[in-house]
């Protein structure tokens, strides 16, 4: 069975997006530069239908994680930006079309029933209305040995730590500060959490952390 791994990109100042995210700027006022990093990056390129790129140590990072995972949790936020019923919801069917980026089972924590959304290129979404741990069920289930990758965003990744259900950390520490927004380590519920640094990437732009989560108090 693979590992359950938090894999996102965070500001100098402890943020994964910025204020006032929207349709328009999902990511907040300033969040789209959390990502700068990644978007010129052959192994990011490829995934998202594109071709060329930088071949360098951020791209390997990239690319050890892509063939890492075989399943992907997040939230509803994260997949449409919207909350409430799904018939309400302006971005429904997601950001990213009819070909998302996954290739793999995506599990979407929601609290409104609707049945799996399949879409080209080996993507299907399954929306999980109980919980968190079912959701993780779930999804290792449909990765096998393959890791489950917990896509964000800070709520779900706050309520994985908190549960005691990751195994890794990979925080892709950017040289920005964003001033506001979204922290990811927030509203943790008093667990102290014990984590072991396993591996430090520096290149000019970001600052790879890897971390074990060795146990909690």
């Amino acid at each position: 069975m693979g590992r359950v791994v938090l894999d996102i990109s965070m500001s100098l100042d402890g943020f994964i997006a910025g204020p006032n995210p929207s349709l328009e700027q999902p990511l907040g006022a300033g969040g789209d530069r959390l990502h700068e990093w990644i978007l010129g990056l052959a192994s990011f390129r490829e995934r998202h239908g594109g071709s060329g790129g930088v071949r360098d140590r951020d791209d390997e990072v990239v690319a050890e994680s892509l063939a890492a995972t075989g399943a992907v949790v997040m939230g509803r936020r994260m997949f449409s930006g919207g909350e409430g019923a799904w018939d309400g919801d302006p971005n429904a069917d997601g950001w990213w079309g009819d070909t998302p980026p996954f290739h793999a089972p995506v599990f979407v924590l929601t609290h409104h029933v609707r049945q799996p959304v399949a879409k080209q290129g080996g993507t299907t979404f399954t929306f999980v209305t109980d919980g968190v741990e079912a959701a993780l069920e779930q999804a290792r289930a449909a990765a096998g040995a393959k890791d489950v990758l917990v896509a964000g965003g800070a709520n779900v990744a706050q309520q994985v730590l908190s549960a005691g259900l990751l195994d890794e950390m990979q925080i892709h520490l950017v040289s920005v500060l964003l001033g506001d927004g979204t922290r990811l380590l927030e509203h943790l519920e008093r667990t102290t959490v014990q984590l072991e640094s396993t591996r430090v990437i520096e290149s000019p732009a970001v600052t790879h952390l890897q971390y074990r989560v060795v146990g909690q108090g």
